[in-house]
């Protein structure tokens, strides 16, 4: 499942810029090519983490104005540009933490209001040539495989600006995480300054010298969805298997102009690492240990119910969805959370009067309730109908990673059915 996640996500990242393009008149003189040169610091993503010297990156950015493109999407986010990344980093330690190659479709805006500011948003996947190995790099826990999820936010500022060439400076955050399909993944988290050049073609100005009118009613209208997801995660390095993660999800909510979309929602998730853990009395839950109450109703215990707050940008067929999410139940976590969160390897079987000095389970402390109470949610839908033909009915296939406040808890594909009712134009 998880080369089947890559691929989806790879359609997606060519597919996202590359389809979107061809809608707009004269697409091959909007193009822009972006060379990048980026450094940063690596944050430490465990205790004893390599020493590492200055982050390097070299990017370049396929890109495509949408200026003259007409759909109502285009012109409600003031003509963004969209294109596809590819990028060489290097950590800064090429024995522990190695190098890694991006491909990362983006979306760019104009920020706070100005042309010369510009905000990225970017996710794809990334290549590690060194992860986590117990043996010869245990002190490098931030991936555990080859392929991994990457997102990158970026604010640039536009320095210098000509005809042909735009000179830009940036900062941002870059992560890779593989969305805890193999523990340990901590994860890497950078922040980064930019130097950049956007070289525009030959025609690229008078292409957009007279551009075509269109406008559009303000609008407002109503919609429900239903999500069915399916996913995979481990629960340690002990328990390494991938299980299936299960869930149903709706929202309720108000689409803007065709092209914001914001909701409320709930969704209920059962984990299968947790069920099977439970249901075979492993240590933990064992009668007269710290969570023999798990077996009551292993079921229901190995289950999470939440509330969220649904926010999305619709570009005609794509989706860029966030959620923010609240459990209102999740007992088995705190299994996850002490396996995982402790010193050492924590083995499958953990006796009552296990030696401290080797290994020690991890304490159900703040950041445990923080973790167990806040959930996330990102990634990317194909609607199949999409927002142009402004149809009732629409089906649509996403790809996702979930969260426990900013950690990886799950990687999910999910199939969905949303319903829009009462358009009216808005004042």
């Amino acid at each position: 499942m998880n080369k089947t996640i890559t691929l989806i996500l790879l359609f997606f990242s060519f597919s996202a810029f590359g389809q979107e393009a061809t809608n707009t008149t004269k697409s091959s003189n909007n193009f822009i090519l972006t060379p990048e040169i980026i450094v940063g610091i690596t944050g430490e993503s465990n205790s004893f983490f390599p020493d590492r010297a200055l982050q390097k990156q070299f990017v370049v950015n396929f890109g495509w104005d949408h200026k003259n493109n007409n759909q109502e999407w285009a012109k409600r986010l003031k003509h963004p540009r969209t294109g596809l990344s590819l990028g060489y980093t290097n950590f800064g330690n090429s024995k522990n933490l190695g190098y890694v190659f991006s491909l990362m479709p983006f979306i760019e805006f104009n920020g706070f209001k100005m042309e010369k500011f510009k905000i990225q948003i970017g996710t794809g996947v990334s290549y590690f040539n060194r992860k986590y190995d117990f043996e010869n790099n245990f002190f490098n826990q931030a991936v555990s495989t080859d392929l991994t999820w990457s997102f990158r936010l970026f604010t640039y500022y536009n320095l210098l600006q000509s005809e042909k060439i735009d000179w830009r400076i940036g900062v941002g955050y870059a992560h890779h995480s593989n969305g805890h399909t193999r523990i340990p993944n901590q994860g890497y988290n950078s922040f980064l300054f930019s130097i950049s050049a956007d070289i525009k073609s030959n025609s690229h100005k008078s292409n957009f010298d007279n551009l075509e009118t269109t406008t559009f009613e303000n609008t407002i209208s109503n919609y429900y969805l239903i999500n069915f997801g399916g996913g995979l995660n481990v629960l340690s390095e002990s328990f390494s298997d991938k299980k299936g993660v299960y869930s149903i999800s709706g929202e309720y909510g108000k689409i803007l102009n065709n092209t914001f979309k914001l909701g409320v929602g709930f969704y209920y998730r059962l984990y299968q690492n947790y069920y099977d853990y439970i249901k075979n009395n492993e240590s933990l839950v064992q009668d007269g240990r710290e969570y023999d109450d798990l077996k009551k109703n292993p079921f229901w215990n190995a289950s999470s119910i939440g509330l969220t707050l649904n926010g999305e940008i619709l570009l005609n067929h794509f989706g860029i969805d966030v959620q923010f999410g609240f459990n209102i139940h999740k007992p088995a976590y705190k299994i996850d959370w002490v396996i995982n969160q402790g010193y050492g390897i924590i083995p499958k079987t953990i006796p009552e009067d296990y030696d401290r000095r080797v290994y020690r389970l991890g304490e159900l402390d703040s950041y445990y309730e923080l973790k167990r109470l806040i959930s996330g949610r990102f990634g990317l839908k194909y609607y199949f109908i999409g927002t142009e033909k402004k149809s009732n009915h629409d089906f649509y296939v996403g790809t996702f990673i979930n969260s426990n406040f900013g950690q990886a808890d799950f990687t999910e594909i999910s199939f969905g059915y949303i319903r829009k009712f009462n358009l009216k134009e808005r004042k």
